[in-house]
């Protein structure tokens, strides 16, 4: 075997690339003398969302929001308890969809730890032709790729190839990552905090190369950040976690200027302020989330909102404000009006 197949396109171009439906997971909490279960982490909870193919899908919220978890398990690199992934009309591990190996093929992550996700014992160029060497490439056409790739990210072969992990710069290690998860020809890469723990002027770079790539090698992303501008730079629809469940997800223009859920708009306002007559005097939100072993009946963010009334006992619907709007939210105080037909939002 000398290339990989072409599996682009194998749901057509008006099929989303990836649907996710019900998501769950909670990690469980062991203790006393047989070592039972006495609990659980409920990270993530009944999430759904799906990705168009070509777009850069972002995803925000506090730490413990449960993003990380729910990439991790659309790489499957924890098992779900409930739900379904759906890659390009193929269902993820069904008898006949697509088997876990085939998507880590066409969908690959890069991790916010750049040192931690190479093997310092490997050069960087071995690093990204070990995806390909176990696709079965050969060993002369995977380091041509490798160095390829790294041209493509903006790294000299003849200087960079025989480096090891810790001679490079957190930024150039970034970058090595990239071109790793690249290697494969994925169709999505999720990007897992990858810029966060660069400098400023390396991010702008880091991000710009990720515009630039994802238009030549026709990508879709799925873009996790706690940086809220970044977010707005990057995605075209940004979906809003709070304690594993989804608030809010709609075009990130339409979300920034009017956001419905009273979550985002604690987290917008939160942002600051470039304007000296637009100072932030009170914090918009107070206190620290709830524990996720026994989070609040009904809508999770009820302990801190200021609207919250009776009815938020009751776990809102991700619904659409509008049947023709893509713009959704997961709050009685917005949907209760909107006139929807009560049909959940993707």
């Amino acid at each position: 075997m000398s290339a990989l197949p072409d599996t682009r396109d194998r749901g057509g171009p008006n099929q989303p690339l990836l649907i996710v439906t019900s998501l769950r997971k909670y990690f469980p909490i062991r203790g006393g003398l047989l070592n039972r279960q006495v609990a659980s982490v409920q990270a993530v909870d009944d999430v759904s969302f799906s990705v168009r193919k070509g777009e850069t899908l972002g995803i925000v919220g506090e730490s413990g929001c449960g993003k990380s978890t729910t990439a991790r398990l659309l790489m499957r690199l924890i098992e779900p308890d409930v739900g379904q992934v759906v890659f390009d009309g193929e269902a993820v591990g069904a008898q006949d969809g697509i088997s876990v190996r085939d998507l880590r093929r066409s969908m690959q992550m890069v991790f916010q730890d750049s040192y931690a996700s190479l093997n310092p014992r490997l050069p960087i160029e071995s690093s990204i032709s070990f995806g390909q060497r176990f696709q079965g490439i050969g060993k002369v056409e995977a380091a041509a790729r490798s160095r390829d790739l790294l041209a493509r990210v903006g790294l000299e072969p003849n200087r960079f190839a025989q480096r090891y992990p810790h001679e490079l710069s957190g930024g150039q290690r970034q970058r090595v990552n990239i071109a790793r998860a690249l290697a494969l020809d994925p169709r999505l890469l999720i990007l897992d905090e990858a810029v966060s723990a660069l400098d400023k002027s390396v991010e702008a770079q880091v991000l710009n190369l990720l515009a630039d790539l994802k238009a030549a090698f026709d990508l879709t992303y799925i873009f996790i950040s706690h940086d809220l501008n970044v977010v707005r730079y990057i995605s075209d629809r940004v979906m809003v976690m709070y304690l594993g469940k989804v608030v809010e997800i709609g075009p990130v223009d339409q979300v920034y200027a009017n956001p419905r859920h009273p979550y985002t708009s604690a987290l917008l306002s939160a942002m600051p302020s470039m304007d000296p007559d637009h100072r932030t005097e009170q914090p918009p939100l107070t206190g620290d989330p709830p524990n996720p072993i026994n989070p609040p009946s009904g809508c999770r963010f009820r302990t801190r909102c200021a609207f919250a009334e009776d009815v938020c006992a009751v776990a809102p619907a991700l619904t659409a404000l509008d049947p023709a709007d893509e713009h959704a939210v997961s709050c009685h105080r917005e949907t209760a009006g909107s006139g929807h037909s009560g049909a959940p939002a993707s």
